[in-house]
């Protein structure tokens, strides 16, 4: 009689490799999202919007502002050749993306440019942002008949009789 040697982990790891793939088939592309990443800064008082889109043409996106909105959204189209062999690994993202940000009061679409180079979209919206003025300090002058002036933003002193209010 002939003793048959069987590994139980190895048809587990089988079962996961098919249901794997059963999932990838079942649920594909729409199952994984492409969502660009975004930075966002400030140039003077212009804010630029940069949101990565590798392999994506510019043709592919579109802008639009509405409704106090800038929305950017897009396709980023599935490039692998099913003809010329099956795909081992899928981590690349594809499909439609939407990203959506709010704008400040009165900005409309003739504050807004946009640029594409290597695969970077760049949105400058001008004017929108407001020089910071340095905090100054104020004398506060009191009615009582002493002068009262404010240490650090954090006490006040009667500099008559040296005593903290």
């Amino acid at each position: 009689m002939a003793l048959i040697n069987r590994d139980p982990f190895s048809a587990l790891s089988r079962l996961d490799s098919t249901f794997d793939e059963v999932i990838r088939q079942s649920f594909g592309p729409r199952a994984q999202h492409f969502v660009p990443g975004v930075d966002m800064a400030t140039d003077g008082a212009d804010v630029v919007v940069s949101m990565e889109l590798p392999g994506v043409r510019p043709e592919d996106v579109d802008i639009e502002i509405a409704e106090g909105r800038l929305t950017v959204s897009g396709e980023r189209k599935d490039t692998v050749d099913a003809e010329r062999g099956r795909l081992l690994v899928r981590e690349l993202r594809y499909g439609s993306f939407r990203r959506t940000f709010q704008l400040p009061d009165g900005v409309n679409a003739e504050r807004v440019d946009a640029s594409f180079d290597h695969g970077v979209l760049r949105i400058r919206v001008r004017d929108v942002t407001r020089p910071v003025e340095r905090p100054r300090k104020i004398a506060i002058r009191s009615g009582s008949g002493g002068d009262v002036k404010q240490i650090e933003g954090e006490a006040r002193v009667n500099e008559r009789s040296g005593k903290v209010k």
